[in-house]
């Protein structure tokens, strides 16, 4: 089926449906074949896995995943999708759509319904919401093989950007301390239905086995790291000392960095993982 052809089978089920977009849901729905194809392509689904979709929408994408997964439960928070989905699903007995807020789903409940099997997430995310989704799949404790998502291209190279670069920020630090991002393919506005203001693209997180840094506390060290980038271009003293949620006074910070062969005056955004990491273990030492 052509790109073409994806758009007028997606119209079809939106006038059948009635279906109107809803902004307060971030909805853009994906209509190209080749995007959709490529997307569980580079999840690289097979018998093996349980995928988690969230934010199925109209089912394109479900369909897809459902022929080449063992299971495919999709989390769609709008109600009216739910009759499309069953309708778009009626002959994949290896679904289950549940009508829930990600955000607020027991995911290890879902996971726990298959249990020994691949699990995966695969998902359009809603831009106004992408980064507590990813970060709370991230840190959810979940052994996930693969995050593949559609996000707004400037989040996707946020995710994986290192120091110096603009974009650089505690994003970027969370995904690469949990995963390896890559950048799949940039998909342009007119693949979906309505168009978004943004360009978009798809990006995979491979996460690891074991984080690429050894920190005595992470909970610590993202509490750092996300005051260092509230001000970003105060220095990281002062960022941690004036910070309510981290107190660090400024001859502490100092002295670690000292310690550690870096300027005093450092900024946060210059410094990478593996800098915070060993930051962290020697103001919690001198805690």
């Amino acid at each position: 089926m052509s790109g073409r052809d994806s758009k007028s089978a997606t119209m079809s089920i939106v006038r059948r449906h009635n279906i109107k977009a809803q902004k307060k849901f971030g909805q853009n729905f994906l209509t190209d074949d080749t995007v959709l194809e490529e997307i569980v392509s580079a999840a690289g689904v097979c018998g093996e896995d349980h995928i988690i979709e969230i934010g199925p929408g109209l089912g394109t994408l479900t369909k897809l995943l459902a022929e080449d997964a063992g299971h495919v439960t999709a989390i769609e928070i709008d109600r009216q999708m739910i009759p499309v989905l069953d309708e778009v699903l009626a002959e994949y007995d290896n679904t289950r759509v549940i009508c829930a807020d990600v955000l607020k789903t027991d995911l290890n409940e879902i996971v726990s319904a298959w249990p020994g099997e691949n699990v995966k997430v695969v998902a359009n995310l809603p831009y106004y919401i992408t980064t507590p989704i990813v970060t709370g799949l991230l840190e959810s404790g979940i052994k996930f093989k693969s995050i593949t998502v559609m996000v707004q291209t400037e989040v996707a190279e946020r995710m994986q950007t290192g120091p110096g670069s603009k974009d650089y920020g505690a994003l970027s630090l969370a995904v690469q301390y949990y995963a390896k991002p890559e950048i799949v393919v940039n998909v342009p506005p007119e693949c979906f239905f309505p168009m978004p203001g943004v360009g978009s693209s798809v990006i995979r997180l491979d996460l690891y086995d074991k984080p690429p840094v050894d920190v005595k506390d992470p909970a610590k060290m993202f509490g750092i790291i996300k005051a260092s980038f509230m001000q970003r271009r105060k220095t990281l003293r002062n960022s941690l000392q004036n910070n309510p949620d981290t107190r660090i006074p400024g001859d502490v910070t100092e002295a670690a960095l000292r310690d550690m062969g870096l300027d005093p005056m450092i900024r946060g955004e210059a410094m990478t993982l593996e800098q915070f990491a060993v930051f962290s273990d020697l103001v919690e030492n001198r805690a």
